[in-house]
């Protein structure tokens, strides 16, 4: 007799059940609850409150300590975090979030809407992505569940900018902002609402997490920065290991379960290791830039800016810093090929021109007059210590002298806030959902490199302004040719995401601009 599909697949089920749920069972006995995740992190933070720095090091562990009222899914999509719901105003002005119940924070504070409010009052007020890209707006409570937010005008952008991965906007208890402020000194704790809290932090040494047994998840299923987070692993150690062979010799031994900022010379020997596998993040990767100071300064001239440009073989430099082109794409544009609402080639007559006499022309009438140039520079990432003494040799080749002054990356950072302290630098900026999060761009934001170009602010506006992404096409080749004739950076190109090292026993890892933690489970040995 012929059963109809759906019975005889009942049928079935029915028959394997108890085999299925035993190997069910079985399964999650293999996985350890009281794990502890050992991760080998090249690079220290200089401060760890989000609103002061768009710092991997710093991100890369806010985001599990942290929760924002919206993050961003797999596909780059802002989506609601700490917000159940929300509503738009037809004047596109206020934005309206419901928050979600119940939450709270590592203390056992219930979170409120004055927490939300005290919050991100004092991130669009501190932080670059608030002071560039919602100037003017403001928070206010509505009632015990309810926030407004209130902008000057409309922008595209805004839930973007809300989700920003990197400039974290997250909520914390209000009593914690008020002290902060009080201080007009940098959050003193650490304390949100994410599946993991902060157990200790030994500056230089290593950083702790653990589990956070009151975190409520969301219900939707995982996908980028959002939905469902489990935390199955009990601790996290971000051990700080400045020297790229001692994290090398920690991923061949298994010291480590994850190994971060992996010497590219040495991936093809790791993947014949036993016991890990390499993991490569499907999307990511950062804008390799050279940062100028234009507040003072030779750069403050931009025929000096303009000289330094013309001067660069691109593809030189960056094999010089990253050694094989698997690691490195040569593009002139701010976004990625596939960002393409924001990926332009309006940028291509200015790039990789490498006209050395020219370039001598350009120093000879500018405002140079033998003065030397201060190079910042780390060997805390390798990459950009590379491309520094390129920079010094580039320079030299075109008649401007320049100097070396090497720290550790916590010091370059606080040393960088100061205009007096450097000319030049390389850096490394993670892709952004949209150009406006880039803090080299817009005056307002007050990066280090300080830029001031009207121009560029002005185009920025525009964009956010415009009816659509579709609309804002031309805006967009605009801002990349204002780019280059200013030079707020020099784009040399796109890195490709960083691969990590992955013992054999974590499963589930994942990475989106920085590394998801939660979801990861580590096998029984």
């Amino acid at each position: 007799m012929n059963r109809p599909p759906f019975i005889a697949a009942a049928l079935l089920l029915c028959l394997l059940g108890p085999l299925a749920g035993g190997a069910a069972r079985a399964a999650a006995e293999q996985i350890d609850r009281n794990a502890t995740l050992n991760i080998a992190y090249g690079n220290r933070p200089g401060t760890l409150d989000p609103y002061l720095t768009t710092n991997n090091a710093t991100s890369d562990v806010d985001r599990h300590i942290f929760e924002e009222l919206f993050t961003i899914n797999d596909k780059f999509e802002p989506v609601p975090e700490l917000a159940e719901s929300y509503h738009i105003s037809g004047d596109k002005l206020t934005y309206t979030f419901i928050l979600r119940k119940g939450l709270v924070f590592h203390n056992g504070q219930p979170l409120t809407a004055d927490d939300v409010v005290a919050s991100m009052n004092r991130w669009l007020a501190v932080s670059t992505q608030g002071k560039a890209n919602l100037p003017g707006a403001r928070f206010d409570k509505l009632d015990a569940d309810t926030v407004t937010l209130t902008l000057k005008t409309p922008s595209l952008i805004t839930l973007n900018i809300l989700a920003d991965v990197k400039n974290i906007a997250a909520i914390m208890p209000a009593g914690i902002i008020h002290q902060a402020e009080s201080d007009k000194q940098p959050v003193t704790e650490l304390i949100g609402t994410g599946p993991y809290r902060l157990a200790e932090f030994k500056q230089g040494e290593y950083l702790h997490l653990t589990r956070f047994d009151g975190y409520t998840p969301r219900q939707e299923p995982a996908s980028g920065l959002s939905g469902k987070k489990n935390a199955y692993v009990k601790d996290i150690y971000f051990r700080y290991i400045t020297d790229e062979s001692t994290r090398l010799a920690g991923a061949l031994t298994g010291e480590y379960d994850l190994v971060f900022n992996l010497p590219k010379d040495n991936i093809d020997t790791l993947k014949q290791a036993p016991g890990i596998h390499l993991y490569a993040p499907a999307s990511g990767g950062s804008l390799i830039t050279y940062l100028f100071n234009k507040q003072t300064g030779p750069f403050a001239d931009i025929k000096l800016r303009q000289a330094f440009n013309l001067a660069l073989d691109v593809n030189s430099v960056l094999v010089a810093g990253y050694s094989d082109p698997r690691f490195f794409s040569a593009d002139s544009s701010l976004g990625f090929p596939q960002q393409v609402d924001w990926y332009s080639e309006a940028g291509k007559p200015f790039y990789n021109q490498h006209k050395l006499d020219e370039a001598r022309k350009w120093v000879k009438e500018s405002g140079y007059h033998g003065q030397e140039v201060v190079i910042i520079a780390t060997k805390e990432y390798a990459e950009l210590y590379n491309l520094a003494i390129v920079a010094q040799q580039v320079l030299k080749q075109i008649g401007i002298k320049s100097r070396l002054d090497v720290y550790d990356w916590p010091t370059v950072l606080q040393r960088r806030q100061d205009p007096k302290n450097f000319d030049l630098c390389a850096l490394e900026f993670s892709m952004r959902q949209v150009l406006h999060q880039y803090p080299f761009l817009d005056s307002r934001a007050h990066f280090p490199g300080w830029s001031n170009s009207p121009d560029i602010d002005g185009v920025l506006d525009q964009i956010k302004q415009a009816p659509s992404l579709k609309a804002a096409r031309p805006l967009i080749d605009k801002l990349h040719v204002l780019t280059w004739q200013y030079l707020p950076v020099i784009v040399l190109g796109h890195t490709q995401p960083d691969i990590i090292a992955v013992k054999n026993s974590v499963q589930g890892y994942d990475d989106l601009i920085g590394p998801i933690l939660w979801n990861v489970k580590v096998n029984k040995q």
